[in-house]
């Protein structure tokens, strides 16, 4: 018996992956479903999950195909898909390429338009702080628009009639087809560049939505957003309405409306201007009625007829003031002066001289009674050392040897008031009234304290 050839996996993907490539019936595959698992990679390529109610495919879209579309997918969208069935061979999956898509029930421009307007609103291009003002009197107006269609004539024609003193500039742009976005946005930048421009007419004539499309592009919407001239879009019909006329400084419903808000009348500043100049005219001339009428009140017043009535009363005036100038000025001096006697009394009073005068005498005095007490002192100190010279006297020794006694002292100095104090053999020194004798111990007695003699 034989044995079977096995197949490698990537070997048997790969005849999968031909056969599918070979059928003509999944070349084209028109198919529509829900996108779920959406992502967009940064490579630009998108990756989503197609289903219905009962299956799912796996769907891939390259990025040159996605570059094609108006609209951005998201998750829960339904979609038209057309592309091709295939095998991606590392996973051996089955998935569809897709070609092209478009949303499913809803027109593929008005939903990018629907889009791009929600997403420039979130950003606050549309928002009210960023509009310029419209000059009043213009110089130079800039147009960009197809130098060969209606909206063209409609606006020079409607300047040139209400404001001749207008200089007209034009940028010539593509107003419709792929490459109308760039060359109206090249317009706006070249209008831009010159710097004297000061009101941007942008606009053209009707159309369908697909023709008046290039003014919903991101691009030219931005342009208008950076634009530092203020614009003023004129895109269709009134009832038309695009993203660049949201984010303009000024939306006109038709390009001859344009031009009527860009520019004044000049009847209507010829009118202003009379009317102005009558309002000045009769301004002038009451004001001038007025001051006469005050001019003549003027002349006909007293005081005007007699001028020196006024500075005779002020002289009056003044002489008065300065009769009390001086009196108040006499009275400030005398009481300056009483005050200056009494400041002249505190300081002699205070004056150092006499405080000397007055710490002599005192010192004087001191003097005096310290002298005095130190005298009784002395006396009393004298007579207190009288008294305890006299008891001293009575009681020295020197009293006791007058009177035939004795005093015995050691070799040493030391008073002998006992026979412990010496032994035999030992010098000693007996102190009489008028001398001391040296002496040898030859024994030594006790006797009795009762006043008994006791023999050495």
């Amino acid at each position: 018996m034989e044995h079977p050839s096995y197949l490698s996996v990537q070997a048997l993907t790969k005849y999968i992956k031909r056969k599918f490539d070979a059928d003509p019936h999944l070349m084209n595959v028109f198919v529509k479903g829900e996108i779920s698992n959406f992502k967009k990679h940064t490579s630009g390529h998108l990756y989503f999950t197609l289903k219905d109610d009962q299956a799912r495919i796996m769907a891939v879209m390259f990025s040159r195909s996605a570059k094609m579309m108006k609209f951005n997918p998201e998750n829960g969208m339904h979609v038209l898909i057309k592309g091709n069935i295939s095998v991606y061979e590392h996973s051996g999956q089955y998935q569809i390429y897709v070609q092209e898509m478009l949303p499913d029930g809803i027109g593929e421009l008005f939903l990018a338009y629907e889009q791009l307007k929600e997403n420039l609103e979130k950003e606050g291009l549309f928002h009210a702080s960023h509009k310029k003002p419209i000059p009043s009197y213009p110089q130079k107006i800039g147009i960009i628009t197809s130098p060969t269609g209606a909206a063209i004539r409609d606006i020079m024609t409607t300047i040139q009639r209400r404001y001749p003193i207008g200089k007209i500039f034009i940028f010539p742009a593509l107003v419709q087809g792929q490459q109308a976005g760039k060359s109206i946005v090249a317009a706006i930048q070249a209008a831009n560049k010159r710097k004297d421009i000061d009101v941007l007419i942008v606009g053209r004539g009707g159309g369908s939505i697909e023709e008046l499309w290039a003014f919903n592009e991101e691009p030219v919407v931005r342009a208008i957003f950076q634009s530092t001239i203020p614009v003023i879009s004129a895109i269709g019909h009134e009832t038309d309405v695009t993203i660049a006329d949201f984010v303009a400084d000024l939306r006109a419903p038709t390009p001859t409306g344009a031009a009527e808000l860009a520019v004044p009348h000049v009847e209507e500043l010829m009118e202003r201007l009379l009317n102005q100049q009558n309002r000045l005219n009769r301004g002038m001339a009451e004001a001038i009625r007025s001051k006469q009428t005050q001019l003549n009140y003027l002349e006909q017043s007293y005081l005007f007829r007699h001028p020196h009535k006024i500075y005779e009363q002020k002289w009056e005036t003044v002489d008065r003031w300065r009769e009390k100038l001086y009196t108040a000025q006499e009275r400030f001096l005398l009481k300056k002066m009483d005050q200056f006697k009494k400041i002249e009394q505190v300081l002699h009073s205070h004056h150092p001289a006499t405080k000397i005068q007055l710490h002599k005498e005192k010192l004087s005095y001191l003097h005096g009674r310290l002298k005095t007490q130190m005298q009784m002192v002395w006396k009393q100190k004298n007579n207190d050392f009288v008294h305890k010279v006299s008891k001293l006297d009575a009681l020295s020794p020197l009293n006791i040897l007058k009177r035939g006694y004795s005093v015995a002292y050691t070799e040493e100095g030391k008073l002998i008031k006992d026979t412990d104090q010496v032994e035999a053999g030992e010098k000693m020194m007996v102190r009489v009234m008028d001398g001391h004798y040296h002496c040898t111990v030859d024994y030594a007695k006790k006797g009795e304290k009762n006043g008994g003699k006791d023999h050495i």
